[in-house]
């Protein structure tokens, strides 16, 4: 019988360490950049726990890779980041991105841990949660104290328990509309939000990108992200509630790189794997057809720039393969052919 420290990792063990030694590796470079340009004192620490937090991930998924014999993929190093270009984001920028790569982390960590298995790699991601929690209270925390935390809207408290009594309920599209419910506010405010973050980060990098297409992929990113903020909008707006704000203005005016292109696409592409996420989330916690309809569309067209992006990453030799299966189809036909 193996004992607990011999058990192999599973696929789930396996290629979520991998991912995560990619995106902590990429995050690395970007919380250095960051550290560097921040003068806000109390937005400093933050950034600073962030850089420690992801580095501490490096270590220890460096340490299970070697015991196991895995090679460490190449991830981001150095090369991709130069912590001297002029600024391209301001401080309330930072914060609000620490903010919202917490809540990914949270979201990705808490999908990833009913999947592991052996006691180690599950103390692991148990910390990660932990960590990611404690800083995404700490980040919000310092929103709030300056103003800045945008609040998804009010809505009146239920006085009394009713249930439901028409199939209208799940309507949309034709006659009378129903009220949002909190659930569907919370996001369609959410993926408004996610969404201008993301439109402020490709502004940002089409500014600076050296390539002429991978500016151009990054226009197209922005005009998804307007076009997706202003159908999310539109729903609020219908029922007299808010938008939150727009992020854009942060943007410095910096054509100076200060990161490479190839991290630049992986990040996007990061940002657009999120966004399918966040929406298939919506769809499941809609009830009115209308509004899950739309993140259905909404989805296939982040789908397709997604795959573009990964295209033009693939092209590059930018693309690192990820651990998968053996194809044994392929084995017996190569033996054959020998």
């Amino acid at each position: 019988m193996e004992t607990e420290h011999n058990i192999r990792l599973t696929s789930a063990e396996l290629s979520s360490l991998w991912s995560n030694y990619l995106m902590d590796s990429m995050s690395i470079c970007v919380f250095t950049y960051f550290l560097e340009k921040v003068n806000d004192s109390e937005i400093k620490p933050i950034i600073k726990q962030a850089l420690k937090m992801s580095s501490e991930h490096i270590e220890i998924i460096k340490k299970i890779f070697s015991a196991e014999g895995i090679p460490l993929p190449k991830g981001f190093t150095d090369e991709d980041v130069n912590p001297h270009a002029p600024k391209l984001f301001q401080d309330t920028f930072l914060l609000n991105y620490v903010k919202h790569m917490t809540k990914g982390g949270l979201s990705l960590y808490g999908a990833i841990l009913p999947n592991i298995v052996r006691k180690d790699i599950r103390e692991y991601y148990s910390s990660c949660l932990a960590s990611t929690t404690e800083l995404y209270n700490e980040t919000t925390s310092i929103l709030s104290s300056k103003g800045i935390e945008i609040r998804p809207p009010f809505i009146p408290y239920p006085k009394d328990v009713e249930f439901v009594e028409k199939q209208s309920f799940l309507a949309g599209w034709f006659g009378e509309q129903r009220s949002l419910t909190g659930q569907e506010i919370m996001n369609l405010f959410t993926n408004i939000q996610t969404n201008k973050l993301g439109e402020a980060l490709v502004i940002g990098f089409g500014q600076v990108a050296g390539s002429v297409k991978i500016r151009d992929y990054m226009l197209r990113g922005k005009e998804i992200s307007k076009k997706h903020i202003a159908i999310f909008s539109k729903y609020l707006n219908a029922d007299d509630l808010p938008s939150p704000m727009t992020w854009d203005h942060e943007v410095e005016a910096s054509t100076e790189a200060p990161f490479s292109d190839k991290l630049m696409m992986y990040h996007v592409g990061v940002m657009n794997a999120s966004s399918v996420g966040n929406y298939g989330v919506a769809i499941s916690m809609s009830q009115r057809r209308d509004i899950a309809s739309v993140y259905v569309r909404l989805s296939a067209e982040i789908g397709k720039y997604a795959e573009d992006g990964i295209n033009i990453m693939i092209d590059n030799a930018w693309l690192e393969r990820p651990p998968q299966n053996i194809d044994r189809d392929a084995l017996i036909k190569k033996r054959n052919e020998n």
